[in-house]
């Protein structure tokens, strides 16, 4: 759980970015060989892909011949290419299996064209996968896997062919972004940039964006953001929010969560059904039969139940204590704040992952 957190000073580049300084996603679809009989079998769009390949090397196979596709897999290709990257530059790219590869333990990527949203191709992929997972099968069937073996990794893979344009190369004002919406926040960075620049040098336009004058020469653009990116703002407390982990049991509830007049009653019911077989025998000489009987036993008991009362405008250390004085688990106390929530008397956003 966290504390309460007053006003505090952050810097610009902490909590915000200039429009355009992003990274690129890239995409492509190539073939990995060299595996040793894991790869896909006898997919149709892997026979024609390897065709393909070898043909383009000079190789080309009769007709009516495929080749084996034991030791080749067909896969995607990922990569992200980095904001202000330049053509000679290499990047990581990342494999994963497309059809029925079992794993790419071992493979080699052979050279794939990494394209952008746009379908222009940026870069360029190959290489020896490093692999993290693996899987070992039996002949009866019986199979281990450890991690993702049909996912693996090319660090340096990637040599990038095409530069994105740079934001900082053109005209008119320069636009920064905030990390998270806040009109407050949006205030307070235009109101520093304004005070260190004078006059009006920003404007926040809603509140995430603030425009900002800028010349044209894109040195001066550049030196503009160094010096915006340095500059310290004083930021309000964030809004009061309580985040659930539903599947952890995780609760992180921030300093400005506060509790209207209230009381909880938190108790723990029990059920417990015990069974049990007995044997009842005939007497001796008798000539009865030995019969088996059942018996239940079915005990309920409730944990003694406490009331707590949460004073007007209780705060995160008076929330904590009070929960604690229940005995709640981190369970119960996600639906003793869904019961707050429901009644009004929890004043924060409750957020359940």
């Amino acid at each position: 759980m966290l504390a309460n957190a007053p006003a505090s000073a952050e810097r610009v580049k902490d909590i915000a970015r200039f429009s355009g300084v992003r990274a690129n996603a890239l995409t492509g679809y190539g073939i990995v060989v060299g595996l040793t009989g894991t790869g896909d079998q006898n997919l149709e769009f892997t026979i024609q892909s390897l065709k393909s390949a070898t043909a383009r090397l000079g190789v080309l196979l009769p007709p009516g011949v495929n080749p084996q596709l034991r030791n080749a897999a067909a896969v995607i290709v990922t990569a992200e290419l980095a904001p202000f990257a330049k053509p000679g530059q290499r990047l990581d790219v990342t494999v994963a299996a497309l059809g029925q590869a079992k794993s790419l333990r071992g493979g080699t990527l052979l050279l794939t064209a990494l394209q952008g949203p746009d379908g222009e191709i940026y870069a360029l992929a190959q290489g020896s996968l490093a692999v993290g997972g693996f899987g070992a099968e039996g002949r009866d069937g019986s199979r281990i896997v450890v991690g993702t073996p049909a996912t693996g990794r090319v660090p340096g893979g990637g040599i990038i062919e095409r530069a994105v344009a740079s934001p900082f190369t053109g005209s008119g004002p320069l636009f920064l972004d905030l990390n998270e919406p806040d009109f407050s926040a949006a205030k307070s960075v235009a109101d520093a940039i304004n005070r260190n620049f004078g006059g009006e040098a920003a404007r926040a336009e809603d509140g995430i964006r603030i425009a900002i004058n800028a010349p044209d020469a894109p040195a001066s653009r550049i030196a503009l953001a160094a010096r915006v990116e340095a500059l310290d703002v004083t930021l309000q407390p964030p809004a009061a929010k309580v985040i659930v982990n539903a599947r952890t049991g995780t609760v992180v509830i921030s300093g400005e969560v506060r509790i209207l007049p209230a009381a909880v009653a938190h108790g723990n019911l029990t059920v417990r059904v015990t069974e049990n077989q007995q044997a009842s025998q005939p007497g001796p000489f008798g000539r009865g039969q030995t019969v088996v009987t059942q018996q239940s036993t079915v005990e309920a008991g409730e944990a003694q139940t406490r009331m707590n009362l949460f004073a007007p405008g209780a705060k995160l250390g008076e929330i904590i204590d009070a929960v604690n004085a229940l005995g709640a688990a981190p369970g119960d106390l996600v639906a003793i704040l869904e019961a707050l929530k429901a009644a009004g008397a929890l004043r924060a956003e409750l957020v359940v992952i």
